[in-house]
């Protein structure tokens, strides 16, 4: 799986002009499952999410995880995370897991994070959505279960 977090101080996603999840302070995380990813893929992912020190402690330094500074997460599915460009000008997708393997293991994702003590919300598979955020910092962390 592959995901992108951005710490945060507020977001929100939007389908047809209704906000159907939001966050913050914590995280945006935009996720892909990959082919060949599964359950044990994405609660491993969410573990390293819950404990990677992204926040600031007193004394400025990114030393705090989400769960230290009960934060919050919105995750969006993000399939264009799978995006080859080796080719031509425009983006190949084939290398992103099918649509029903990857709804499974996007909700999975955010099932595990809330099971780890993270609140946390989510777009809607498949949609046209509307993120909108505040970038905290800015920090941008990508993640790669492989390699």
């Amino acid at each position: 799986m592959r995901a992108l977090l951005q710490r945060i101080s507020a977001a929100q996603v939007t389908v047809d002009g209704s906000v159907i999840g939001q966050s913050g302070p914590g995280l945006v995380i935009l996720v892909c499952a990959m082919p060949g990813d599964t359950a044990d893929t994405a609660g491993t992912l969410a573990a390293k999410v819950s404990k990677l020190r992204l926040f600031k402690d007193e004394d400025g330094k990114m030393n705090l995880s989400i769960l230290q500074t009960g934060g919050s997460a919105l995750v969006v599915s993000q399939f264009t995370l799978a995006a080859d460009t080796s080719r031509g000008n425009r983006p190949g997708f084939s290398g992103a897991a099918g649509p029903g393997e990857a709804k499974a293991l996007y909700l999975h994702f955010a099932q595990s994070l809330r099971k780890l003590g993270v609140p946390c919300e989510t777009g809607e598979f498949g949609a046209d959505m509307a993120v909108s955020l505040t970038n905290d910092g800015p920090v941008t962390v990508w993640l790669d279960t492989e390699g």
